[in-house]
């Protein structure tokens, strides 16, 4: 297909308008700042963007073509989105710029990247967040696209989903979540799904959860992958977490690197006034020691059971399939014992 052919963003001034300046933001509390972006429809157009590593393979953007149609919803290309600056979709302003576009323009009801990789959070500082504000959309992501779920979440109120990327595998459980959430509106209940290789055995191996403090709890859920988010912690595009549930997944990652990030975290007072945590899953994630490690349980349970707050281990969050679709800045209800997130409300209007 050529690049030609593809949906292109014909409106909405130039270039350099679409930029926002470089001023800093200060972190706000999102609990009293909420806004909920309009539920798809068929026939929404839906903008596609690359605001991390770039697209090298013009077949894997085709591939989410293909996706997204089959969603019935209609893709649109960003002006930027073929860009390439090193291992990066293009420079910082310009894969900004497609952002700002897109929540600028009506038609654009919401905006899906390709992939993750690295990036989203070198463009946090060229985003207009009045703009965004102003114009409420649907932004779904995972991975590196944390930065951006927590930077505008924070920045601007703004309910954004932890969910497909483009490339994601749109399996039928994941597609069917994803519709409920975001089409139909439905305040879901979360859990743990049995694994259908576990369906003849007499007890359950795959997608196990673990207590680590008993208890429920209400608050905004906000988090995704540690790697990420820990990066952005001490920054503007860090949201005010007091009171809210975070969540935390990870892959590729050695056993002391997460202890690390964790110890980053709690240094950074990001675990004092939780109301309740939850560890998804840490693909791939195994010691790296000439002579011993600690076990990625024994880290996660250090740093969260001195907290004394409701928490458990091994929600189905992460890189894996299928991938739920969770409001990030809406607040829900967890139980730490039968290891549910209910949300309390639609996270669409």
């Amino acid at each position: 297909m050529q690049r030609r052919h593809f949906l292109r963003l014909s409106a909405w001034a130039t270039a350099g308008a679409a930029i926002a300046p470089l001023v800093p933001y200060r972190a706000m509390a999102i609990r009293g700042d909420r806004i909920k972006p309009a539920r798809l429809a068929a026939g929404d157009a839906v903008g596609i963007i690359s605001p991390a590593t770039a697209a090298f393979l013009r077949e894997d953007v085709e591939i989410v073509l293909e996706a997204v149609r089959a969603l019935g919803l209609e893709p649109v290309l960003g002006e930027h989105l073929f860009d390439r600056y090193g291992y990066l979709a293009g420079q910082d302003r310009d894969r900004a710029a497609d952002i700002n576009r897109f929540f600028a323009d009506p038609a654009i009801k919401a905006l899906i990247p390709v992939q993750g990789g690295w990036g989203s959070s070198r463009v946090l500082p060229y985003l207009d967040y009045d703009l965004i504000r102003e114009n409420p959309k649907i932004l779904v992501g995972f991975s590196d696209i944390t930065a951006l779920l927590m930077g505008i979440t924070g920045q601007t109120g703004l309910v954004t989903f932890h969910g497909p990327n483009g490339l994601s595998g749109w399996r039928s459980q994941e597609v069917d979540m994803f519709r409920r959430v975001l089409f139909n509106g439905e305040a879901v209940t979360f859990s743990n799904r049995l694994a259908g290789v576990d369906s003849d055995r007499l007890m359950q191996v795959s997608n196990r959860t673990q207590t680590i403090t008993a208890g429920q709890a209400r608050g905004m859920l906000v988090g995704g992958n540690l790697s990420v988010l820990s990066g952005i912690v001490g920054s503007p595009y860090m949201p005010d977490l007091t009171g809210g549930i975070l969540f935390l997944e990870d892959v590729g990652e050695s056993i002391y690197r997460i202890d690390r990030m964790m110890t980053q975290l709690a240094l950074a007072g990001v675990f004092d006034n939780l109301a309740g945590f939850i560890f998804g899953q840490c693909t791939r994630c195994g010691p790296d020691a000439d002579y011993g490690s600690l076990t990625l349980e024994e880290v996660v349970w250090d740093h969260l059971e001195p907290r004394g707050i409701p928490a458990w281990y091994g929600a189905a969050i992460g890189h894996l399939e299928p991938l739920l679709t969770l409001p990030v800045g809406l607040e829900v209800e967890i139980d730490a014992t039968a290891a549910t997130i209910q949300m309390t409300e639609s996270a669409v209007t």
